[in-house]
């Protein structure tokens, strides 16, 4: 089987540095206390990357995907006696509804259109009328269909009424500045393989002290129990069960190529250039982004096909050919597929995939 070597242009796992996988050809122990201090060395990084104080945050690995990582937080933190309000404007937020179902948890969706973020002022009207609610839980970057939401306006409305706030930042942390402690963010989750650029395999969560031991007793899963997974990993760095050990030392050095390249708000700068760019070029070739303007990540983005008859798994084959994956379309109402422009992706790259879809394109229009 001959293997295409092609660029990921999505938005994780995503494309590496060779150096970041080189890290991974090193074995090490998990009891080991060199790889121990490792684990310790990359929560005080994490602190740091979120511009919090250790004396009121702190962080947490969590082995599997970035599901994981956000089941581990909702099935650990609302109780019985709680009740959460999700708010959802793509499938990760819907995600977070399927989590709670399965897991029996009190809760409430409050639903908005896909192209549109969650108003703050309905989400207020919302709990005004919903006095219970204890927990709110939002995704920041949908990639769903690439818009950002306004953790700002929603985490002033959770503030004022002292809840619990979630926020889901899979696809932004390490990507987008966020302030953590000026958002009074309680728990963030994100993942090794997204703005960090390392490989999958783990998920971490930052979070006010205070809400981690308010978390005490409440897990109803062993292997995501949030607390006793902290309680351990606090004392010296080790995992209470078999940790993703190659994938961490790839993230040790994703983060410290990502400080290289001038840290959170460099790695900003460049993935909004190649979103302003991909967005131009494709406008250029007829392909429409779904999303407008001014709630456009620098993550991903969804484009609308041409109204002329095109297969994405033929469109898929031929840009994977030409070295470059990309994404398929999450709405079931529209003929769309997805860009990533994060990762070990350059101006040069999104120049050239324009270029393969202008081919592409020109070609479909003759065959017509």
């Amino acid at each position: 089987m001959t293997t295409i070597n092609y660029k990921l242009l999505t938005p994780g796992p995503l494309t590496t540095t060779d150096s970041v996988k080189a890290a991974m050809l090193v074995d090490h122990c998990t009891w080991d206390d060199d790889y121990k201090v490792i684990t310790k060395r990359l929560i005080k990084k994490l602190l740091q990357l979120a511009n919090v104080s250790e004396e009121t945050y702190t962080a947490v690995l969590m082995q599997g995907s970035g599901t994981f990582g956000v089941e581990s937080v909702l099935t650990s933190s609302v109780g019985q006696l709680d009740r959460l309000l999700i708010l959802t404007n793509g499938v990760y937020g819907l995600r977070m509804a399927e989590i709670a179902q399965y897991a029996r948890l009190p809760y409430d969706v409050l639903e908005f259109p896909y192209n549109a973020v969650p108003d703050a002022q309905v989400v207020a009207e919302f709990l005004d009328t919903h006095p219970g609610i204890t927990h709110l839980a939002m995704v920041h970057c949908e990639t769903t269909t690439g818009i950002l939401n306004d953790i700002q306006a929603i985490s002033q409305v959770a503030k004022a009424r002292q809840l619990t706030f979630i926020v889901d930042a899979m696809s932004s942390f390490g990507g987008i500045p966020i302030d953590v402690a000026d958002l009074n963010i309680d728990f963030l989750i994100s993942s090794a393989n997204k703005c960090i650029q390392g490989v999958p395999g783990f998920s971490f969560i930052i979070a006010k002290k205070e809400a981690m031991l308010a978390t005490k007793g409440k897990a109803i899963s062993l292997s995501l129990d949030l607390y006793d997974q902290w309680e351990t990993m606090s004392k010296d760095g080790k995992w209470r069960f078999t940790s993703p050990t190659h994938v961490v030392i790839a993230f040790e050095q994703a983060l410290q190529e990502l400080e290289k390249e001038g840290g959170v708000k460099a790695r900003y700068a460049r993935y909004q250039a190649n979103m302003t760019q991909l967005v131009s070029l494709f406008k250029a070739n007829g392909l429409v982004a779904y999303i407008s303007e001014a709630r456009q990540s620098p993550i991903i983005a969804t484009f609308q096909l041409p109204s002329y008859e095109i297969d994405f798994n033929e469109m898929y084959e031929f840009v994977k050919s030409q070295g470059y994956a990309i994404y398929p379309g999450k709405l079931l109402d529209l003929n769309t597929f997805r860009v990533g422009v994060i990762g070990e992706i350059y101006q040069a790259d999104i120049e050239r995939v324009s270029g393969i879809f202008d081919a592409y394109l020109t070609n479909k229009k003759i065959e017509r």
